[in-house]
């Protein structure tokens, strides 16, 4: 016998899982009209507005709970159509949970809860250096609303996005201080939203390589330096000491080799600036190049016969991405417990065990399959919710994502099928100016070691903005054989021991008869 009444608690998930579809959920329409204002210090205030009707005449909804996924959060009130309500908070390992109690029982078919829940928060939009961004996490199951509806109120003064995720035409509305955009249920699907207003990202690092030589004869060790890249540029001020010789590898990375003694201990620091773009830039790429990109590797197994069957029915990137970030689930347990790292055939046995590796080798090997040229990227990647955009490269500080290669529009495309997967938003068609690259993989999916990989690194990052980029100090002028690639200056300096240091000088310098005038060693003026 089916009881008349039963306390009902409908579960709002804001970060993505798989979560079984809830009863309750069945026996009542929902609407949602969710507004988010922000502030111009930040601060956000978050508005639901609520409609639940009743499906059935035997069932009524007593109770409401929302997971917000957000820990901070603050001055929550909530209305019914009959007075306040005094919400409960509890704090769980996902964020937030508020409960509110109805203050009347509706019964009846048809007939219907309207209530309103908000609060304040400092974690959905943030001044991260040189952009504003805003991260609002997807809702797990809106396809079971019968409506649902977001508003996004932002100060005049941010600008013009960069991007919008999902993509809409434009903002719907404007006055002399707010930008309003709008998403539908149908543009939002089971994605978040997430907008950046400001097109170059800029910042500082500062990286410390700790190497050693155990053995009882000498040795050569190399280390990866911050790469240029289609989407970022780097200016190397200091390498402490200077290494014997810096050489270009064919994947793009530049690597520093130290000639250490029997049982010799070295910290190299390297200091610079990265400027990040969110558009990639053109980079031809031959034929030939191109074919080291679709062979199989350890980790990128991409002959194994189900992934071959698989990359037959998936054929294109967007294809093999969605399949990725579907088929894996994240876990969180592996970056403590250090697991070793599984591949792309051992992770299609042990889909709900992936970190960013797997995301990044099963889509690689898909993607070679297939015959796309793809790579794996390793670097640093700013987040301050590690549930939404988890890093678990090395411990919490590095992270991996892939890239492809385009050939209609002659660019690598970097994409980010984890925080997908993790935030709800979307990663293939728009990148973002969060993610700066240490060293890419093609050739080998183990080598090189990124910056992470050598113990002891210290990665600090400040949101600096490189002012003065046109004007550089320079060093005086010294002999010197100049290259030219499509993308970089190369300069190779004579260092002591007989070695050269190769300086990545992009448009920095002017070729002279052999001689480099206005040497750039990328000091900034102050």
């Amino acid at each position: 016998m089916i009881k008349k009444f039963f306390m009902l608690f409908l579960v709002v998930l804001c970060l993505l899982q798989n979560v079984s579809k809830s009863y309750a959920l069945e026996n009542f329409d929902s609407s949602y009209n969710v507004t988010y204002t922000v502030g111009n210090d930040g601060i956000t205030t978050a508005t639901y507005d609520i409609l639940l009707k009743n499906k059935t005449s035997q069932l009524y909804a007593q109770s409401y709970r929302i997971d917000v996924g957000l820990e901070h959060v603050k001055n929550i009130k909530s209305f019914d159509t009959n007075a306040g309500i005094v919400p409960t908070v509890i704090k769980n390992e996902k964020g937030s949970s508020i409960t509110v109690d109805f203050n009347k029982k509706v019964t009846g078919l048809r007939n219907q809860v309207h209530f309103t829940l908000s609060f304040q928060t400092d974690e959905i939009a943030k001044k991260l250096g040189n952009i504003w961004e805003i991260t609002i996490p997807g809702i797990s199951h809106q396809e079971d609303f019968s409506s649902f509806t977001v508003h996004l109120t932002v100060p005049e003064y941010f600008g013009t996005p960069s991007y919008i995720k999902p993509s809409i035409q434009a903002k719907n509305s404007s006055t002399s201080y707010t930008s309003t955009f709008d998403f539908s249920k149908e543009q939002l699907g089971k994605n978040g939203i997430s907008l950046a207003f400001g097109k170059e990202q800029f910042y500082d690092f500062t990286l410390l390589y700790h190497i050693q030589n155990k053995n009882i004869f000498s040795q050569v060790s190399e280390i990866a330096l911050p790469l240029q890249t289609n989407y970022q540029d780097v200016y190397i001020s200091d390498i402490t000491p200077k290494p014997q010789s810096v050489v270009l590898d064919s994947d793009g990375n530049w690597k520093a080799s130290y000639l250490l003694n029997p049982s010799e201990r070295k910290t190299v620091g390297v200091k610079g600036k990265v400027k990040v773009s969110l558009l990639p830039k053109k980079q031809v790429e031959s034929e030939d190049a191109l074919k080291q990109y679709v062979q199989s590797r350890s980790y990128w197994q991409s002959t194994d016969e189900e992934i071959s069957n698989l990359a037959n029915t998936l054929k294109t990137p967007k294809n093999i991405y969605d399949y990725v970030t579907s088929k894996l689930s994240y876990d969180s347990t592996r970056v403590s417990q250090s697991k070793p790292r599984l591949g792309a055939k051992n992770v299609l046995k042990n889909p709900s065990s992936a970190v960013c590796l797997e995301f990044t080798d099963l889509f690689i090997a898909l993607a070679r399959a297939a015959g796309i040229p793809a790579r794996e990227v390793d670097g640093f990647a700013y987040t301050q919710n590690f549930k939404q955009r988890p890093l678990s490269l090395k411990s919490d500080i590095l992270h991996a994502w892939p890239e492809y290669y385009d050939k209609d529009v002659q660019r690598w495309i970097m994409v980010d099928p984890t925080w997908e997967n993790t935030s709800g938003v979307d990663y293939f068609y728009t990148f973002d100016l969060d993610h700066v690259a240490f060293v890419i993989k093609g050739r080998d999916s183990m080598y090189p070691v990124s910056p992470g990989g050598y113990k002891d690194v210290k990665v600090v990052f400040s949101r600096n903005v490189l002012t003065n980029i046109s004007s550089i100090d320079t060093i005086p002028t010294a002999k010197a054989d100049i290259s030219f690639s499509p993308f970089l200056f190369i300069v190779f300096i004579p260092i002591i021991g007989g070695g050269i240091f190769l300086g990545i000088c992009s448009f920095f310098i002017s070729k002279v008869a052999g001689t480099a005038r206005n040497l750039s060693f990328f000091r900034q003026k102050r």
